[in-house]
């Protein structure tokens, strides 16, 4: 169930934060009822803490009383990454300058894509995600990069999962994955092919921290029939990357990550990487 089921001895933290992870895949407005059922939670307490959470406007009713994020939520959201952000914008603007392209930042959050910001280009192009969303790291290009670049135990760990086949070109092929990211760490980027959505293409080059280690990917997202021309823009793609990480500094990528990515957790396989090496957001 999403946002996980209501168990004994769960805090109220739990339920609270359980009740907002309805609105993270979705943000499609919920009746009391199907949050009370993706929750777990009784009805009754989901009446209580959503009462609350509208009185301090995390949430929202709509003229038909269904429930969505709220505004006040929304602008705690917008500071997360926030000086990141501000940084790159201006050099996601001229990538965007020298392309003409979609292009995208995006960091790892557990085995997913975390897209922190996006400049859109004129071509009209399938897409698969947003700002603030989320995608399969095996699947996308600038997924790829992160996976590539990341500890040989953690990208152990993400194949070793179920690998969501989201169209039919989507590579899941655990053995062929592997063979595939070492090209991608051979020669510095990845590609993809309607591996999300039909109709796009993608490609993504890794942006480095200065302490070492892989802090976030940069890519272009285009339409599938511009693909053969694709790596004509690698040049500036890299540029951008370097100037990116030299203008963040001292300010790590890494730390956009819920703590629970930094502790190691890995989605799904119910283990931390406490006794193993420290772990480290279309198409």
């Amino acid at each position: 169930m999403a946002g996980g089921t209501a168990g004994p001895g769960e805090s109220v933290t739990g339920r609270v934060l359980s009740i907002l992870a309805v609105f993270e895949k979705s943000l499609a407005p919920r009746s009391l009822t199907e949050i009370a059922q993706e929750t777990g939670l009784a009805l009754s307490t989901t009446h209580r803490l959503v009462g609350e959470l509208e009185q301090w406007g995390a949430l929202q009713r709509d003229a038909q009383g269904r429930y969505q994020v709220g505004l006040r939520l929304w602008e705690l959201g917008q500071h997360a990454g926030r000086q990141v952000r501000e940084i790159a914008r201006p050099l996601l603007q001229d990538l965007y300058s020298l392309t003409q392209e979609t292009v995208h930042i995006a960091v790892r959050e557990r085995t997913e894509v975390l897209y922190i910001d996006r400049v859109y280009g004129s071509r009209r192009v399938p897409q698969a995600s947003r700002v603030g969303g989320r995608l399969p790291l095996h699947a996308t290009a600038v997924g790829k990069v992160l996976l590539a670049y990341e500890e040989a135990w953690l990208r152990e760990a993400v194949l070793a999962q179920p690998l969501e086949s989201r169209t039919a070109h989507t590579h899941v092929d655990p053995q062929a994955l592997r063979a595939e990211l070492a090209v991608i760490r051979e020669r510095g980027y990845a590609l993809t092919n309607a591996e999300v959505r039909l109709g796009s293409a993608s490609i993504a080059v890794p942006v480095f921290q200065r302490e070492g280690g892989i802090g976030a990917a940069l890519g272009i997202v285009t339409t599938d029939d511009n693909l053969a021309a694709i790596e004509r823009h690698l040049p500036a793609l890299r540029g951008i990357a370097r100037r990116i990480e030299q203008s963040v500094g001292a300010f790590p990528l890494r730390s956009m990550r819920p703590a629970r990515a930094a502790e190691g957790q890995v989605a799904s396989t119910g283990r931390k990487a406490s006794s193993s090496p420290k772990a480290a957001d279309l198409e």
